[in-house]
């Protein structure tokens, strides 16, 4: 794997920590502010349609630069928004700063992972996908965790500047390791809009909206279901974000690993564990041994999605993949606003604070259902090019079948 990979792996980190840490310490800024829990989870629904709205915006004007300039760009608004974050007077500002660090989450994965699978060779581009992603998933360990601890013990607002930090390394490692890519050429928003035609497209998206936001329904709210059902200490939040961590690595490294192989069956898979497990949090979450290995569970089967969803795209949109790439990371905070904005109503409404695990596994079944439906029509498609060219080579169906994937 090129050494570039890691630069685009510690850009990650930051945003992975940024996006992530805000739900270890919603108590502290809800206290700070004096607002609620549902309300200081606007925090998280704001950051997530700011990566909606932020992704097409920016990737258009990447269309314009080079992708190396485009990706350091991108890290210094990144460091601009977390400043911002950090030393916010008002909620109101707090939301602004997180909203600027949000527009370039899109991009940057959007952009990066094209980037990515332009440096390997065709049969090693999910690998390549997930060692990216490795780093958001590593913020999840050592990244969310230490800034949790930061925030309980000194002040949120260290938290937040320790991550503008993060960015500055992440802009210093991709000035020096990223190679000169020149500017893109014959790249127009047309033709990159003209991927979203593709109903193949389309349904991968819906499958990131949905199963990845089951992820979020549960986690956007998990300090207060830790603390407050579970019982356990709100300084041991820490150690229980470090195995949520551990598990969304083991399910980014094998979702890494197989999606290369069998892209649409690791997704059945995958997608029917995430709302099984999503389900059974509403029980396992009275009791702190169980809630412990669910929250695992719930890292593992839940980042399994993403490098085939991510490859699902590119795949699918080779012809103009840079705005369906970023749209797609659009998408799964897309499903992060709408999940953490359901919780905090079924919240808000009186069903508890396990309720939230309810609407992920809804969610989650909702998502293995388009798969299904996606997979369908990839059949139908094999079959319809079986009987177009019955009677050429043999290895025709193949073709088919490796196109669609």
């Amino acid at each position: 794997m090129p050494l570039a990979l890691l630069a685009l792996a510690i850009g990650a980190f930051g945003i992975g920590t940024t996006e992530f840490v805000i739900m270890g310490l919603l108590p502290e800024v809800a206290a700070e502010y004096q607002v609620s829990i549902p309300t200081a989870g606007h925090l998280v629904t704001g950051y997530g349609l700011g990566v909606v709205l932020g992704a097409p915006l920016m990737t258009a004007l990447g269309t314009r630069v080079s992708r190396k300039n485009m990706l350091m760009l991108l890290m210094g608004l990144f460091v601009v928004g977390n400043v911002l974050t950090a030393v916010a007077p008002a909620f109101g500002v707090m939301l602004a700063g997180r909203v600027v660090a949000s527009f370039t989450h899109g991009a940057f994965f959007g952009i990066g992972s094209i980037v990515a699978a332009g440096l390997v060779a065709p049969d090693k581009k999910a690998k390549a996908l997930s060692m990216v992603f490795t780093g958001l998933t590593l913020a999840n360990v050592i990244g969310v965790p230490f800034g949790t601890w930061l925030g309980q013990q000194v002040s949120w607002r260290a938290t937040f500047f320790v991550v503008a930090g993060l960015g500055v390394l992440g802009l210093a490692g991709i000035a020096k390791l990223v190679p000169e890519q020149p500017k893109p050429e014959g790249v127009r928003l047309r033709d990159e809009a003209a991927a979203f035609r593709n109903v193949q497209v389309l349904l991968a998206m819906a499958m990131t909206v949905l199963g990845f936001g089951g992820v979020f329904a549960a986690i956007t709210y998990i300090t207060p279901m830790l603390t407050d059902v579970a019982g356990y200490a709100s300084g041991s939040v820490t150690w229980l974000l470090v195995l949520f961590g551990l598990g969304m690595v083991t399910g980014n490294l094998i979702g890494g690993r197989f999606a290369d192989r069998a892209l649409m069956p690791l997704l059945y898979v995958s997608l029917a564990g995430l709302a099984v497990v999503l389900a059974l949090f509403t029980v396992t979450a009275h009791n702190k041994a169980a809630a412990a290995v669910t929250l695992f569970l719930i890292g593992a089967f839940g980042f399994a999605t993403v490098p085939p969803l991510q490859k699902r795209v590119l795949d699918q949109a080779a012809a103009a993949p840079t705005l369906a790439s970023a749209g797609n990371i659009g998408a799964f905070n897309l499903g992060n606003s709408l999940a953490a904005w359901l919780g905090g109503l079924v919240i808000t409404g009186g069903l508890g604070l396990t309720a939230p695990n309810w609407v992920g596994a809804g969610l989650a079944v909702s998502a293995l259902v388009v798969a299904l439906i996606s997979g369908s029509l990839d059949r139908r498609t094999v079959r319809n090019g079986s009987r177009v060219v019955r009677g050429s080579a043999p290895e025709s169906e193949t073709a088919v079948l490796a196109a669609q994937r």
